[in-house]
């Protein structure tokens, strides 16, 4: 049987809390940042959990972790 290969892409996107939540990052924070508010850049800055309905998704991706 071969080896269970992690997809790196996900892996890179995604970590795994104390708790077994995944955590991600926001978007909309690379560009075009004049026009955003302050606000709503600042909270883009905070990390986020996955939706309960992609747990089972991104467990698939990260089988290692």
């Amino acid at each position: 049987m071969p080896k269970v290969k992690t997809r790196r892409a996900a892996a890179k996107r995604f970590t795994i809390t104390g708790s077994g939540e995944f955590k991600r990052n926001k978007a909309f924070k690379s560009h075009i940042l004049e026009k955003k508010t302050r606000k709503r850049k600042r909270n883009l800055r905070k990390a986020a959990l996955i939706a309960e309905a992609d747990h089972k998704r991104v467990r698939k991706m990260l089988p290692n972790v």
